[in-house]
C-alpha cells in the first residue's frame, strides 16, 4: 500500500499523470441520440497511431475554471416549485450535485427583476408613472420569494460551491427616459440611485441566504426589446455608472462582489473595449461577459489580449425549436459555446433557462420557441433532458471548480477539443467534439502515452485520465 502511494505521489510530482495501471475512460453522446453520456470500455494503450492526433499538454496552463450551469429564471423556478418536493429535490441533485451521474453545475445566473421568461413584467421597486423613490423605500424582493429564492437556496444546499451572478433586464421605469420597463435608456441623473438599487439587491439577497458573487449592470445593453423589459445603456454610460457610482459602492466589500462588463453578443467587441478604455471604470471591472447570438467566440481572445487582467465569462446562450435536430445542433453547441468559449478564456459557461415547459414557457413576450436545459411537462411532470444538458454535462460532470485549462491540439477537420486538470486529484479531462458527417478515429496522447478512441459522427465525448488522488490501494 505504502509503495503504491509513493509511486502515485512521485508520478504527480514529475507531471507524469496517472500510473500505467490507471486506464483512461471515455463517455460519448451521439447526435443520433443512441448514446447519451454512455460509458465506453476502458481505453487501452495504442500500439500504433490511428487518425488525427490530439496532444494534451499539462505544461500549458491557462485560466482557472469556476464552472458551468444555466440561469434560474422566473420560469425555471416556477416550474421546479410546481414539482412534488421529492421530484424537485431529485432533479436539483441531478443538476447541481456531485454524486453518481449528477452534472455538478457550479454556476448560475439570476435576473434582477423580470425577463421575458416571467409571467409578469416587474422590477423590485415599481411605481405609478410620474412617481420616484430616491430612498428606495419601496424596494422589495417579494416577486421572487415564492420561487426563485427557494430554488437557489435548495441548489446551494446541494452544492455549497455554487456561484450566483445576477443581471438586470431593466432598471425600474422611473429611473428611465421613458418611465417604462420596456425600451428606453437609463437616465444619467439616475445613475446614482440605480447603483444603490443594485447594491440593495445584493444586500437583500444575502439576507435571504443567496450571496451574489458578480453583477452585470445590464443584460444586452445595446438591445431594446419591444415586448419585455430591456434598457439601452451605451459604453460611455456604463463606464460612468461603474466608475462614478457602482464601483465605489462595492469597493472593499467582503465578500467581494465583482462587476462584469458587457453581457451581450460576440459581434460587438468594440463595445466592451470602449467601456474598458475609461481608466476610472476599468479599475472596478473584473471581467467581460458574452452571449452567443451573433458573432464568434474568437473575439473573446481579442478583448482578453487587450485586458489580460480581466476574466472572461460566457453568460448566455439558448437552444430552441428553431434548431431541433441533434446531429446539427449538439456539435454546434459543443464546438462554439462550450469548447469555443473556454478555449477563448471563459472561466464559466452559462446556458439560458435551466428549465422550461414543453411549450418553451412560461414567458411574456420575447422568445416564443426557446428550449431549457431540461423540459418539464406541466401535465405529467416528466423531465426531458435536452441536448444542452449533454453539451454542458460533458464538461461539468468531470471538471470541478478550481480546475485549470491546459493545452490540447487546436481544432481541425471537424474535431475540436479542450482539456483540463482538476486541482483536487490531478485527473486530466479532455472534452471532444466531432462535427463531421462521418466517424473519426483519434489518437489521444498525454505525457507520452497514447490511446485511441472512435468518435461517432456528429458526437461529443469526454475522456478522463484518473489522477493520483483517485487511486484507492487494495
Amino acid at each position: 500500500m505504502k509503495r503504491l502511494l509513493t509511486l502515485s505521489l512521485l508520478a504527480a510530482a514529475l507531471g507524469l499523470g496517472a500510473p500505467a495501471q490507471a486506464a483512461p475512460r471515455a463517455w460519448v453522446t451521439s447526435g443520433d441520440g443512441l448514446q447519451l453520456m454512455q460509458a465506453q470500455p476502458p481505453l487501452r494503450p495504442a500500439p500504433a497511431p490511428r487518425g488525427q492526433l490530439i496532444e494534451v499538454d499539462p505544461a500549458q496552463r491557462f485560466q482557472t475554471m469556476s464552472g458551468l450551469g444555466a440561469s434560474i429564471t422566473d420560469a425555471s423556478a416556477q416550474l421546479l416549485m410546481a414539482l412534488p418536493p421529492a421530484r424537485r429535490s431529485a432533479l436539483l441533485r441531478e443538476l447541481f450535485g456531485r454524486q453518481g451521474d449528477a452534472l455538478g453545475f457550479s454556476l448560475t445566473r439570476l435576473t434582477i427583476g423580470a425577463s421575458d421568461f416571467s409571467t409578469r413584467h416587474y422590477s423590485f421597486n415599481d411605481l405609478p408613472p410620474g412617481q420616484t423613490d430616491e430612498a428606495l423605500a419601496g424596494f422589495s424582493l417579494a416577486p421572487q420569494r415564492a420561487d426563485v429564492i427557494p430554488v437557489v437556496r435548495q441548489a446551494r444546499a446541494i452544492n455549497p460551491r455554487l456561484q450566483v451572478m445576477a443581471s438586470p433586464w431593466s432598471a425600474p421605469g422611473w429611473m428611465k427616459t421613458n418611465d417604462s420597463l420596456i425600451q428606453g435608456s437609463l437616465r444619467r441623473d439616475r445613475h446614482g440611485v440605480f447603483a444603490r438599487y443594485l447594491v440593495r439587491y445584493v444586500d437583500e439577497m444575502a439576507r435571504e441566504g443567496v450571496p451574489i458573487f458578480a453583477l452585470t449592470v445590464q443584460n444586452e445593453p445595446h438591445f431594446e426589446p419591444g415586448d419585455y423589459p430591456g434598457m439601452r445603456i451605451e459604453s460611455q454610460d456604463r463606464a460612468a455608472l461603474v466608475g462614478q457610482h457602482l464601483g465605489p459602492l462595492l469597493a472593499g466589500r467582503q465578500p467581494p462582489v465583482q462587476i462584469i462588463e458587457w453581457d451581450h453578443n460576440w459581434d460587438q467587441p468594440q463595445a466592451p473595449l470602449e467601456m474598458l478604455s475609461d481608466a476610472q471604470a476599468r479599475r472596478f471591472v473584473s471581467g467581460v461577459g458574452w452571449h452567443c447570438y451573433a458573432g464568434d467566440a474568437r473575439v473573446q481572445s481579442v478583448v482578453h489580449d487587450a485586458h489580460p487582467d480581466k476574466d472572461t465569462w460566457f453568460t448566455e446562450c439558448s437552444g430552441g425549436r428553431w434548431k431541433p435536430h441533434w446531429p446539427e445542433t449538439l456539435p454546434w453547441m459543443m464546438r462554439h459555446v462550450v469548447i469555443g468559449s473556454i478555449r477563448h478564456w471563459a472561466r464559466g459557461v452559462l446556458m439560458w433557462n435551466l428549465a422550461l415547459d414543453d411549450q418553451g414557457g412560461p414567458h411574456l413576450g420575447g422568445c416564443p420557441d426557446c428550449r431549457g436545459v431540461v423540459s418539464i411537462n406541466t401535465a405529467t411532470g416528466t423531465v426531458t433532458r435536452n441536448l444542452e444538458y449533454y453539451a454542458l454535462g460533458h464538461v461539468s460532470r468531470w471538471v470541478r471548480p478550481g480546475a485549470v485549462r491546459i493545452g490540447s491540439s487546436p481544432g481541425r477537420d471537424g474535431i475540436d477539443s479542450v482539456a483540463f486538470r482538476n486541482a483536487d486529484d490531478g485527473s486530466v479531462v479532455l472534452a471532444l467534439c466531432n462535427s463531421a458527417p462521418d466517424e473519426r478515429w483519434l489518437t489521444l496522447r498525454l505525457n507520452g502515452r497514447s490511446t485511441t478512441l472512435r468518435l461517432p459522427r456528429e458526437s461529443v465525448a469526454t475522456v478522463v485520465w484518473p489522477g493520483p488522488g483517485r487511486l484507492t490501494p487494495r
